[in-house]
């Protein structure tokens, strides 16, 4: 037998360090089960029943999922504009974030304070920021159709009144949600772990600027840059009610009315608390999905 000593685990060691484990996690576990795992439970045990806010809920089953399902339901239109919106909504935010962190990563001066006040627009309270988007698109007083009229636009568009032009406002109002922020610290953090020698490298081959950005930088960032990109998804279905509401309510007519749109329109005008459940279901119900997408693609991301 060497003289090398074996350590042994103890039993009772590997429980306390369990235990351990276990207390530490135990806030998180106790606040999910409390706050997002009973009201799921119970929005959906609410699906199945009609209950409009007085008296008892009355059990009806799958009808709800029936009505919802039905051809003259509003769940297919308005998940279609959900879609819309979630693809220009990510579109931007993946784009922007990318960009501000490229910037971030540049050889300048004071990059701390370019950070912080790239940052600062996306803590703003969304109520604010959609206001401050409604003033500047106003069709009568916005800073944009001042500008259009001195460029010699003769007759400026009414932003929020079309249907196609309101998608415009709201992909710039998605620049200042939380979403591009976060999705900025993390490209930032990710552009820092690229190896400066392989840009040398293709400095030498005579490789420009832009092909080292598609070639290098998108390469090795893709595992965030998937991260990032199935974040921003979820987050484009879950706080698309906090972008929307305020920005145009749904409108022009339905242009925009997502489906959580639609949920607080069953809810808290037609107070059908049944349907608005089972539309709640369905949003969760696509979000775990993707949340799955991403899981799997992960995991072939890591096997490569």
């Amino acid at each position: 037998m060497s003289g090398e000593s074996i350590r042994i685990r103890h039993p009772r060691r590997t429980s306390s360090d369990a235990v351990a484990g276990w207390t530490f996690l135990s806030p998180w576990i106790i606040g999910f089960v409390f706050f997002s795992g009973l009201p799921i439970f119970f929005s959906f045990l609410l699906s199945l029943t009609r209950w409009n806010m007085l008296g008892d809920p009355q059990f009806v089953g799958l009808e709800n999922y029936q009505n919802l399902l039905s051809g003259d339901s509003e769940l297919l239109r308005t998940l279609q504009v959900t879609f819309v919106f979630t693809i220009i909504n990510v579109a931007v935010t993946i784009a922007m974030s990318l960009l501000l962190a490229v910037l971030l990563n540049l050889n300048v001066r004071f990059t701390p304070v370019f950070q912080f006040f790239y940052y600062v627009p996306t803590i703003m309270p969304s109520v604010v920021m959609t206001s401050a988007m409604i003033l500047i698109f106003n069709s009568q007083l916005g800073i944009v159709n001042y500008i259009m009229q001195s460029l010699g636009v003769a007759s400026p568009p009414n932003w929020t009144g079309s249907s196609t032009l309101v998608w415009v406002v709201v992909g710039v109002a998605s620049v200042y949600t939380f979403a591009t922020g976060q999705a900025m610290l993390v490209f930032s953090a990710a552009l820092k772990d690229v190896p400066g020698e392989l840009y040398e490298a293709a400095s030498l081959d005579g490789a420009n600027s832009w092909n080292q950005f598609w070639r290098i930088t998108i390469p090795a960032i893709s595992p965030m840059l998937l991260f990032n990109t199935v974040v921003a998804t979820v987050n484009s279905f879950n706080g698309s009610f906090a972008l929307l509401f305020p920005l145009t309510g749904g409108g022009p007519g339905d242009a925009t009315k997502v489906i959580s749109l639609l949920i607080y329109e069953k809810a808290f005008r037609t107070f059908s608390m049944g349907e608005a459940s089972a539309l709640a279901v369905v949003l969760f119900v696509i979000v775990a999905a993707i949340t799955a997408v991403q899981f799997r693609l992960s995991d072939n991301s890591a096997a490569e």
